[in-house]
């Protein structure tokens, strides 16, 4: 709420507000350079951005007064566009070194239920896997940690159709289960197909906040703000 964040000098955030609803997968869109994932990081609490202003509540918590690790610990769980497998550890160690223990919903087999080729591939080392299982694996391991919001950078990124496919999949079937998702994503339109709602910045601050079906169904706000 009233989120203001900088890098450096440079001013990115300018005093944004919108809510997130339970249960529901949100699409945060715009161009290059709007502040999507400078938002992202400041509401996972990284140690940049610089937050020099706001509050960020979940569950009557106040986010915005915590670490990052103390806000992971409070059910948040950040998929970075870079993955960060842990290099040396098999697919199911780099799982087991995420979970909370005793595990609390997210077990081991739910975990692959959820992304069969991983239980293929229990035993492989993690930075082995092609670049849609390891995505798999970083969702799965925010998973492990029995989060209440996912937050995802740039989720399709160099992923082949069939694979992001997959991967919209299961974040369906985990919006069943009650998760909260926000998502990050360049290819805007399969982020508004699978959101429910949209928030579209532009320099930093917020221009449109409403269902992901209105952004679809205007052609002069994705020409405007995401260039489609």
């Amino acid at each position: 709420w009233d989120l203001h964040a900088y890098y450096g000098e440079s001013y990115i955030v300018q005093g944004i507000s919108f809510k997130i609803h339970e249960g529901e997968i949100l699409a945060l869109l715009g161009r290059n350079g709007a502040g999507k994932t400078t938002t992202l990081r400041a509401i996972a609490r990284l140690d940049e951005p610089q937050v020099s202003h706001g509050e960020i509540w979940l569950d009557h918590k106040p986010l915005h007064q915590m670490k990052s690790y103390e806000a992971a610990t409070n059910g948040l769980g950040l998929v970075p566009e870079d993955r960060r497998i842990i290099a040396g550890l098999t697919v199911e160690e780099n799982l087991k070194l995420a979970q909370i223990a005793p595990p609390i919903g997210w077990s081991l087999d739910r975990l692959y239920d959820l992304f069969p080729r991983l239980r293929e591939r229990r035993n492989q080392e993690g930075i082995t896997l092609s670049g849609g299982e390891q995505q798999m694996l970083a969702i799965a391991r925010a998973l492990a940690r029995d989060i209440k919001v996912l937050l995802l950078d740039e989720p399709y990124e160099g992923l082949a159709p069939v694979i992001v496919d997959e991967i919209e999949k299961t974040l369906r079937l985990i919006k069943e289960q009650g998760m909260t998702t926000v998502i990050v994503e360049q290819n805007a339109v399969r982020a508004l197909e699978l959101a429910d709602r949209a928030v579209i910045l532009d320099t930093g601050g917020i221009v449109f906040d409403g269902l992901a079906s209105e952004v679809l169904e205007n052609e002069e706000l994705r020409a405007e703000y995401l260039a489609i």
